[in-house]
């Protein structure tokens, strides 16, 4: 299912699994009609038959991973302890988290977590698994493990599985068909060779093969990759223009955060410059949330220093610390504490003492189709992050911090996020940190990549270097062009016109 934010995606898959009643038609599933079962039957039946996994991923934040597993065995199967320790494991064998299955959500990170709650609707079998945007803040091969998963699930035990995604690259080799909603709330259902040859919203691949007229959509690497080998044979390479870069801005040195037992940054060494946009990079778990908390003074290393432009980011408080440092963490609702878009974005200005209505003027740019009246929890993920953004980048901050950008982000707005970032970088001289597994941001926006693994620095240098060094974080044009040093459907038209 793809739409662009706010489009009614997820709206529509809680009206497919029960949980919201539609003003008119009817919803069936396995032949049932859900809203003729009593609310505890249709609430029994999703659990056992068609479980929807929210954008939110909701967990007993004093269970562990196993138990979250367990009690949903028992509770919703009658499976005795043993039999749903025994589910359980299998699950968490099955997504990668056996090692971790002895740890309480606010020890996994967010991919782990989302994983989780992934392995909570798989413990009952279900016939329907349906999903919004369940691969958005997991790692590249987490993602392709997860919907590997989902994958055989539907051929060997009749599965079926709805996804809502922004991220298309990720899904769209798995899809059988696709569900295309479009702003104005109108569908079309069709193949996914017949929706994807003139939707707005595409992959790269699929935008590269338009932009090369190629006869066919491609909707794969693999055939992109047999369409384009002349190319690969007789394009130019583009000759790199790196940034110059001013003063530093974030400094870290010998970082080092625990966990009880847990060593999640180990010793770690950073910097980040004026005019410098750069991603941090690694697997789920690598360290890198904790990295960013530490850098802006919200969590206290066991040792080690972090400055923010000069200043130690612990020393770093109220209107100081909005001025020197805006930061979004990968729940974007912890920034949000008003009745209404409007009511924030006021909020925003008044603390940050610019002129009235310049917030909501941002957040309009960033993504059109938000109601000032609406109230912040009803928005879409998406749209939650762009209104956080709005308010952050309002105050115009020296250095901008960012864990996860784009989760719930449509290709759209996607776009516009770039560009205000490098606008933001680039014309005001600041500097720009970005926790993201998104691969073709990268690609688009970062100078440098730092890669983290184990809490450690494995990698630090030009994003062309560093994302054509790793096949499984590399973008889909640079999978399509190896070993041509291209990265982007730009990069490749430059190179054929050269």
């Amino acid at each position: 299912m793809m739409g662009p934010s706010g489009s009614g995606k997820t709206t529509l898959l809680a009206i497919l699994s029960g949980l919201l009643k539609p003003d008119a038609g009817k919803v069936t599933a396995l032949g049932q009609d859900m809203w003729a079962l009593t609310e505890r039957e249709r609430e029994h039946f999703r659990l056992k038959h068609c479980s929807f996994i929210f954008q939110g991923y909701n967990l007993f934040s004093s269970l562990t991973a196993r138990q979250q597993l367990e009690i949903v065995a028992q509770w919703g199967d009658g499976a005795s302890s043993r039999e749903a320790r025994k589910k359980a494991d299998e699950i968490l064998d099955i997504l990668g988290l056996l090692k971790k299955a002895h740890l309480r959500p606010g020890e996994l990170s967010g991919g782990e977590k989302q994983r989780v709650a992934i392995g909570s609707a798989l413990v009952m079998h279900p016939k329907v698994l349906v999903l919004d945007e369940p691969t958005s803040a997991l790692d590249p091969i987490a993602a392709e493990e997860v919907l590997s998963i989902l994958h055989r699930l539907v051929h060997d035990l009749s599965l079926t599985v709805v996804i809502a995604e922004h991220r298309l690259e990720r899904v769209i080799g798995f899809a059988d068909r696709i569900i295309h909603i479009a702003g104005d709330g109108n569908a079309k259902i069709d193949l996914p060779e017949i929706i994807l040859k003139d939707a707005d919203i595409a992959p790269p691949i699929v935008h590269l093969a338009r932009a090369l007229g190629l006869s066919d959509v491609g909707l794969s690497v693999r055939d992109v990759r047999r369409m384009t080998e002349n190319i690969r044979n007789t394009g130019k390479d583009v000759e790199n223009v790196f940034p110059t870069l001013g003063a530093e801005r974030i400094l870290a040195r010998d970082l080092t955060i625990k966990y009880g037992s847990n060593v999640v940054l180990k010793s770690l060494n950073a910097t980040v410059r004026a005019g410098e946009i750069v991603a941090l990079m690694g697997r789920n778990g690598a360290g890198k949330s904790s990295l960013l908390t530490a850098l802006v003074g919200l969590q206290k290393p066991d040792s080690g220093t972090s400055h923010i432009c000069g200043t130690a980011s612990i020393d770093l408080k109220g209107k100081v610390r909005r001025e020197t440092v805006g930061f979004i963490p990968q729940e974007p609702s912890d920034l949000l504490y008003g009745q209404s878009v409007v009511g924030e974005c006021a909020q925003g200005d008044k603390d940050n003492q610019i002129a009235p209505g310049t917030t909501f003027a941002l957040l309009q740019r960033i993504v059109p189709s938000v109601s000032p009246d609406t109230h912040p929890r009803d928005l879409s993920e998406g749209q939650r992050l762009a209104l956080a953004l709005a308010i952050v980048l309002s105050a115009q901050p020296q250095v901008l911090i960012l864990d996860e950008p784009t989760r719930g982000l449509d290709y759209q707005s996607k776009a516009l996020l770039i560009s205000l970032l490098k606008n933001f970088a680039k014309e005001l001289d600041r500097a720009v940190l970005i926790a993201t597994h998104d691969v073709e941001l990268v690609a688009e926006l970062c100078d440098r990549v730092i890669f983290l693994a184990e809490g450690e620095v494995v990698a630090d240098g030009p994003t062309l270097d560093i994302l054509l060094s790793s096949p499984a974080f590399a973008p889909q044009v640079a999978k399509v062009m190896s070993p041509r040093p291209w990265l982007t459907v730009s990069d490749v038209m430059r190179a054929v016109a050269e």
